[in-house]
C-alpha cells in the first residue's frame, strides 16, 4: 500500500497537490478535520468522544485520534492502493502513534512529501486566497501567526522524518503542475 503524508505549512498547497496525487495514483484521502466532523455528525463512540473535548475547547488526545484514524483506515477495507494523510501527524508522538497503528496492518509510510514555500510567498497565498475563500483566519495578521506555530510545532516533526529516510523536500513556488511532476517522481520512486 502507498501510504503518504503531506506535509506543508498553510497556503503551501497540499489541498490542491492532494486532489492531483488521487486523481493519478487512486489513494484514499484522510483528513483530521473532515474525519472528526464526520464521526461526530454520525455520533459514532468514538465521535462522541472527540465531541466531549471539543466542546470544552480542549485538543483531541493523540490516543483518541489514532482509533478514530484506524477506525476510518479499517472501513476502507483492504483492498484500497494507498492512503494520503492530511492534517496528521503534527507532532513527533502523533509520528510514532501512526506509524504503530500502521505497523499493526503490516504497513508503514511510504514517503512525506514536504511541501516548501518560503514565508512570504505562504503569506501573499494565504491573503490572496482569503478574498475568494471567506474563511475568516486567511488574513495576513492570523496567516503570520499561524505560520509561526507551525514552524515551532513541526520543525521537529521534520527533522524525526529526515532521520527515518522518509522525508522528501519538494519545491512547492511555480505552476500547479510542476510541481505535481515533482511529486510523481518523488512518489513513483517508492511505489
Amino acid at each position: 500500500m502507498l501510504n503518504i503524508v503531506i506535509f506543508g505549512a498553510p497556503g503551501s498547497g497540499k489541498g490542491t497537490q492532494s486532489e492531483k496525487i488521487i486523481e493519478e495514483y487512486g489513494v484514499e484521502h484522510i483528513s483530521t478535520g473532515d474525519v472528526l466532523r464526520e464521526e461526530i455528525k454520525k455520533r459514532t463512540e468514538l465521535g462522541k468522544l472527540a465531541a466531549s473535548y471539543i466542546d470544552e475547547g480542549d485538543f483531541i488526545p493523540d490516543s483518541l485520534m489514532i482509533k478514530i484514524l484506524a477506525s476510518v483506515l479499517d472501513a476502507k477495507g483492504k483492498d484500497i492502493k494507498g492512503v494520503i494523510f492530511d492534517g496528521f501527524p503534527r507532532t513527533i508522538p502523533q509520528a510514532e502513534a501512526l506509524d504503530e497503528m500502521l505497523a499493526e496492518r503490516g504497513e508503514t509510510v511510504s514517503v512525506v512529501i514536504g511541501l516548501e514555500v518560503d514565508g512570504e510567498e505562504l503569506i501573499n497565498r494565504i491573503v490572496l486566497r482569503g478574498k475568494t475563500s471567506g474563511r475568516a483566519d486567511d488574513n495576513e495578521h492570523t496567516a503570520r501567526h499561524r505560520l509561526e506555530n507551525y514552524h515551532n510545532m513541526t520543525q521537529p516533526l521534520k527533522k524525526y522524518y529526515i532521520e527515518e529516510g522518509k522525508y522528501v523536500s519538494v519545491p512547492g513556488k511555480g505552476d500547479i503542475d510542476e510541481i505535481f511532476s515533482h511529486i510523481k517522481e518523488v512518489i513513483d520512486a517508492v511505489k
